[in-house]
């Protein structure tokens, strides 16, 4: 019992040491006791400590994150949303046969470049037979002005003759039947003559519907030549060389250089005050450096619910007004081959202009 009293106290006193004892009675067969460290004095004072430090840290980072992104002063609105451009379609007039391509997907076309061109064979046959029969036509309009040449010729031979047989008979030296036959040549040459020249008029008549075929025949050719509208790129390639397409068949999209935009939504205290024409700028998440100058192009009338896909100040702004800013389309041109559809960012409308822009969101010249 001495030895186990002994042990005890042993323990006891172990409990106020700075390291744990390993406690065992001598000449004993108790089991070996551990004291527990005195961890929660020593570990309340490492936790204030790295609360402090990460306060501190979060205080310094939300300083430097208001020095670096200052606070948008009242009269200009933000939203966020994807530069968008205007997409064309270059479709068929007619239906036929892929050809040939003559662009590919990421090409940058300007305005009249062919880009693909259908199967014209059978148009070129019909091309054919109709400035034939503009041929035809022609020497058919040549012979029936030579017929009226001699119509004329006998018609004033005509008209001469019965004026002399009129003084003839006048005077005695001719008889009234050979004045009656002279009227008569004069009538027949007046009707050959009339004759003469609606046949001209009517070959004159078959020319102009062979031209017209033959020019048919020439637009549809050109037709199946297909064009770029506007200056862009081409965003996809729809069909491939052989695939024969109906009328409307779309062979390639391509994107507008000239209207580029982004949409964004604005709540009704701010969407009113918008007017179109107010300056805006477009910071983009790939250039976050390099704002765009645009202007406000249009404002809804109505309003509507908010996409999923956009961002709102507040979870109480269910109803917004669309706003779409523009892109200025000689700076486009400039800029052609940094366009890009879909690119998401955000739009800085200044709808009081007595404001000046903040210095990071003024546009380089």
């Amino acid at each position: 019992m001495e030895q186990q009293d002994i042990a005890i106290k042993r323990a006891r006193a172990s409990d106020t040491a700075e390291t744990p004892a390993v406690v065992a009675p001598e000449d004993t067969h108790l089991p070996v006791t551990i004291a527990p460290r005195k961890l929660v004095r020593r570990t309340w004072p490492a936790i204030l400590s790295l609360f402090v430090v990460l306060l501190l840290a979060g205080a310094g980072g939300y300083y430097w994150w208001k020095q670096v992104h200052p606070p948008l002063p009242v009269g200009i609105s933000f939203g966020n949303g994807r530069i968008e451009a205007d997409e064309i379609d270059i479709s068929t007039k007619y239906a036929g046969r892929v050809a040939e391509l003559l662009a590919d997907i990421g090409d940058t076309v300007s305005p009249g470049q062919a880009v693909a061109r259908m199967d014209t064979r059978d148009l070129e046959q019909s091309l054919s037979k109709s400035e034939a029969q503009v041929r035809e036509a022609q020497h058919a309009i040549d012979e029936a002005q030579a017929t009226l040449a001699q119509q004329q010729t006998q018609q004033i031979l005509a008209e001469q003759e019965i004026e002399r047989t009129r003084q003839l008979v006048k005077n005695g030296w001719a008889t009234r039947e050979l004045m009656d036959q002279r009227q008569q040549q004069l009538d027949a040459a007046n009707a050959g003559l009339g004759a003469a020249r609606a046949r001209v008029l009517r070959v004159q008549h078959a020319l102009n519907a062979a031209e017209h075929d033959a020019g048919f025949y020439r637009v549809q050719i050109a037709d199946n030549t297909l064009i770029a509208p506007k200056a862009g790129r081409i965003q996809y390639r729809l069909a491939n060389i052989g695939e024969v397409l109906p009328a409307g068949g779309k062979v390639m999209t391509m994107l507008d250089f000239s209207y580029v935009y982004m949409d964004i939504y604005l709540p009704t205290a701010e969407a009113g005050k918008v007017k179109i024409g107010a300056d805006a700028r477009i910071v983009l998440d790939a250039y976050p450096n390099h704002p765009i100058p645009a202007k406000v192009s249009f404002v809804a009338s109505q309003s509507q619910f908010t996409p999923k896909t956009v961002e709102t100040q507040s979870e109480r702004d269910k109803l917004m007004f669309r706003i779409r800013v523009r892109i200025d389309q000689q700076r486009l041109l400039e800029h052609a081959d940094a366009i890009r559809g879909g690119l998401p960012g955000i739009t800085y409308v200044r709808w009081d202009p007595s404001i000046s822009w903040p210095k990071k969101l003024e546009a380089a010249p």
